[in-house]
């Protein structure tokens, strides 16, 4: 039966690299457990970006805006080409679609950093995808699912679901949906094809 793929934009394409955070908080006087749980906020989109450089700064107000963004972008983002194009050649071959509530800071350094057309060319590579701020649902849960399948007349059982986040693959895998649990400290994109089964 031919699946459809609902991946969520997060550790899928983004690796949290924590010796980049260690190397970067010591160099700053900063303590690890100061700093994370400023990091989950910002992760859940429970605070702004604006709120997450000021948290960030009163740690070390030595800082600037600048130098915070290029930590984070440092810090957080590793997008290299490979996966782009590992990621364009699988949606060709396949129906998938996005869950995303990227931020200001992932848009940035996609589009600054890298070529001008590189993120672009990411999202083009979806079927379609879904920004939760568009469609006022919060992702992924019961209802974005829901939102997406009646979308599409799908049934849980002809998708795959993509994530790092154990309650996301929780509650998709007790909606019926097939998944794969990916370990970030382990696990990368490149490798899905072995994951899968294709």
């Amino acid at each position: 039966m031919h699946k459809t793929y609902i991946f969520d934009f997060g550790n899928v394409f983004i690796n949290l690299d924590l010796k980049s955070i260690e190397i970067f908080l010591k160099e700053n006087q900063i303590q690890l457990k100061d700093i994370l749980p400023i990091l989950y906020e910002f992760e859940k989109g429970l605070i702004s970006t604006d709120k997450f450089i000021e948290d960030f700064i009163a740690l070390n107000n030595k800082l600037t805006r600048e130098q915070v963004i290029k930590a984070w972008n440092n810090i957080v983002l590793d997008f290299p080409e490979y996966r782009l194009e590992f990621i364009e050649e699988f949606c060709q071959n396949n129906t998938c679609f996005l869950l995303s509530n990227i931020n200001e800071l992932h848009v940035e350094y996609i589009q600054n950093l890298l070529s001008e057309n590189f993120y672009q060319r990411f999202i083009n590579s979806f079927e379609k995808v879904y920004y939760s701020h568009e469609i006022h649902l919060r992702k992924p849960d019961n209802e974005i699912f829901e939102y997406v399948l009646d979308n599409h007349q799908l049934k849980p059982q002809e998708c795959y679901f993509i994530d790092d986040t154990e309650e996301n693959i929780l509650t998709a895998r007790n909606m019926g949906f097939d998944t794969w649990h990916l370990i970030p400290e382990k696990d990368d994109i490149i490798e899905l094809k072995n994951k899968l089964k294709l």
